[in-house]
């Protein structure tokens, strides 16, 4: 494991314990959850990010494609808690749990991420230098499929499906905009992978 890397998994990791404060703030956590604290979560997450990042680089000294799943992952998690970072600021902001208006709230949180996961996945995960004419509208494309397939799951569930055994609308929002994300995420590391970064991959 090569200290760039170490570096930047930390830079990571730091990140996401930040950035995942709003997130944390704005859920009911179980009782157990929150007596750590937001900033204990807040912690937690961030090390356990970066010890599955650690986990993938030693798998990936028997199977080398862990080594950039690993990078991809903490990679994910950082876009993840972007995306929730923005989207929970502006619920927090604008008390808005439904409707239209949170849809546009997830376009932009997602729309936040998306230039985040560019830089971070061009030149960690996939470690491409030079830029092509066609990567960046490669990338574009990839990430509108993943956008249309991240907001769409996301609309369903907020905004169609009743919440679950009397859930409370700002939790329901965050399922749904964990769904969204998880979906929007296998497409886009395939996307990525086979599409946007082939050369380097």
């Amino acid at each position: 494991m090569d200290k760039k890397n170490l570096t930047l998994a930390l830079i990571a990791s730091a990140l996401i314990t930040v950035l995942v404060i709003p997130t944390i703030a704005n859920l009911p956590l179980p009782e157990s959850i929150a007596s750590l604290g937001t900033i204990g979560v807040a912690i937690i997450l961030g090390i356990l990010s970066f010890v599955g990042y650690l986990t993938a680089e030693f798998l990936g000294g028997w199977v080398g494609l862990f080594k950039q799943l690993g990078r991809f992952a903490i990679v994910g998690v950082l876009n993840t808690i972007v995306d929730f970072a923005v989207l929970n600021v502006l619920i927090k902001a604008f008390n808005i749990t439904g409707g239209f208006t949170i849809d546009l709230f997830k376009g932009m949180s997602f729309v936040v991420a998306v230039i985040n996961s560019y830089y971070w996945n061009k030149y960690w995960t996939f470690q491409v230098e030079k830029k092509t004419r066609s990567e960046f509208l490669e990338f574009i494309g990839v990430s509108l499929i993943g956008f249309g397939l991240n907001v769409g799951a996301f609309h369903t569930i907020v905004n169609i499906i009743d919440p679950i055994s009397g859930i409370a609308p700002g939790v329901w929002a965050n399922l749904g905009a964990l769904a969204g994300t998880i979906i929007g995420l296998i497409w886009n590391f395939l996307g990525y992978k086979l599409i946007v970064f082939k050369k380097a991959s």
